[in-house]
C-alpha cells in the first residue's frame, strides 16, 4: 500500500511531441519500500498547479511574516 509520493529533486521535463510535462517522483510504501516513477501532466494540469503552488507560496510567506511579527512583540 502506498503511504505517499514525493517529487524528486531533479529537473522536470516537457515532451513537446506528447504535450506533457514529466516530473520524476518516488512512491513510498508503508512497508518502507520505495520506487521511482514519473508524474505525467498535460499543459492544463501544469497551469492549474502553477496557480495553486503560487497560492501556497504566498500563504507560507504571509504565515512566516505573521510569526516574525509575533516574536517581535
Amino acid at each position: 500500500m502506498i503511504a505517499h509520493i514525493t517529487i524528486d529533486r531533479r529537473d522536470a521535463t516537457y515532451d513537446h511531441h506528447a504535450e506533457q510535462a514529466v516530473f520524476p517522483v518516488t512512491i513510498h510504501h508503508h512497508d518502507g519500500r520505495t520506487e521511482r516513477t514519473r508524474l505525467v501532466m498535460d499543459p492544463g494540469q501544469v497551469e492549474l498547479y502553477y496557480i495553486q503552488l503560487d497560492q501556497i507560496i504566498d500563504s507560507r510567506a504571509e504565515a512566516r511574516k505573521l510569526d516574525r511579527e509575533a516574536v517581535e512583540q
